[in-house]
């Protein structure tokens, strides 16, 4: 069967960015000619950003059962992410605690803040993962130290869409009384977050995963929580995050969430488990991570034997669909997925993956068009690969 699809594109890519959703580009709107004031004047434009401002926060805390005041907006997820591994690290210094815990498959910016801290004299232990990119909490309560500060854990992977026990993990860390950072990029509003019943100290979260605006981000400190600042100047957002806020970010951010919902993610998940049964039907193909509920939603990520990654995702470009070889933030470089590596992916292939992800947005027709190009553009470059595979079945 051959399926044409009449549209510009089909956008695959939404673990690297979403599209703004209208209802929160027209939310943003105002915030741009009509109430743009400083939140920090004491005007009436200014009152009023500022008072919007304090809706958003109200409306992001809520989503995970935090406090307003726990709530302070940054700039994105790597900021948040930055923040947590440099202002814990450096506040609490003088406790004589300089070890911190995270695992192998975070995103670059906690691994890269990490190995900075490491140049400052901090201890960092990276934890293994198994062949789904779990991290056992066993491994977490073993690691824990008298000089233990911090834990971070991703909580869904970027590229393979792994969702981490966080509540097991925050439970084990509490008890040691050390704290815990969960980045909930990728997972915030598909996979519910309680930072009460989680036992978590510090979440990242971020808008344009969610089909919010770029350039906008939060960061939930838990009341309590010893952190030193990473941006010093006025005294914005309680005197924790200096900058004047982006506020009509910062609406639009709150309006994602508010119209995040679980229909969509059903619907994902459908999308998902459709395009994991069908690619899964292609000789020599392998589903990376976990399947179903243990998985994101929208993540999608398949090992192609004896075929390049680079060229997949080139060839789905030339038919109109967007992919991602692994995490966006690493793209413009060949080197090969450390995530990929830690769950065990053999040399030969860990430049022979794919990542489809998936926004409420897509249809089964789409997903329809992409299983038959796809199938047909690894059977294609399979013929001229230098690497033979054999079939059990007849190859096309």
């Amino acid at each position: 069967m051959s399926l044409s699809i009449n549209m510009e594109k089909i956008y695959l890519d939404n673990a690297a960015t979403t599209k703004v959703d209208e209802r929160v580009l027209k939310a943003m709107q105002p915030f741009f000619l009509e109430k743009f004031g400083n939140a920090s004047s004491q005007h009436s434009l200014g009152q009023e950003a500022e008072m919007a401002l304090e809706e958003s926060r109200d409306v992001i805390a809520k989503s995970i059962r935090a406090k307003s005041d726990e709530i302070f907006f940054t700039s994105s997820g790597t900021e948040s992410n930055n923040w947590v591994i440099k202002g814990v690290g450096f506040e609490n210094l003088a406790s004589g605690k300089n070890h911190i815990i995270t695992t192998k498959i975070e995103h670059d910016c906690i691994l890269n803040s990490c190995r900075w801290m490491e140049k400052q004299g901090f201890e960092i232990t990276y934890l293994d993962v198994d062949k789904e990119g779990f991290v056992n909490p066993s491994d977490v309560r073993n690691a824990i130290s008298d000089k233990t500060l911090l834990v971070s854990v991703i909580h869904g992977n970027n590229e393979i869409g792994t969702i981490q026990d966080i509540e097991t993990i925050g439970k084990i860390c509490r008890d040691k009384g050390v704290y815990f950072h969960v980045d909930a990029c990728q997972s915030y509003t598909k996979v519910p977050i309680d930072v009460r019943k989680q036992n978590l100290d510090l979440v990242t979260l971020n808008a344009h995963k969610i089909n919010g605006p770029k350039g906008v981000g939060a960061l939930y400190i838990r009341e309590g929580v010893k952190i030193s600042p990473l941006i010093h100047g006025g005294n914005q957002e309680s005197k924790m995050r200096s900058g004047t806020e982006n506020i009509h970010g910062i609406v639009g951010f709150a309006k994602a969430v508010k119209i995040s919902s679980s229909g969509n993610i059903r619907k994902m998940a459908k999308l998902r488990d459709k395009l994991i049964r069908e690619i899964s039907k292609i000789p020599h193909s392998k589903l990376n991570g976990p399947e179903g509920d243990k998985r994101l939603c929208n993540n999608i990520n398949f090992l192609f034997e004896a075929v390049e990654g680079e060229a997949v995702g080139a060839y789905l470009d030339i038919n109109k669909i967007c992919s991602s070889t692994g995490s966006a933030c690493s793209s413009h470089n060949l080197k090969p997925s450390h995530v990929l590596k830690a769950i065990g992916v053999s040399p030969m292939n860990l430049n022979s993956s794919i990542r489809l992800s998936l926004s409420k947005d897509n249809t089964e027709k789409e997903i329809d068009y992409v299983i038959e190009t796809l199938r047909n553009i690894i059977f294609k470059l399979r013929k001229v690969s230098p690497f033979k595979l054999k079939y059990d079945g007849k190859e096309k």
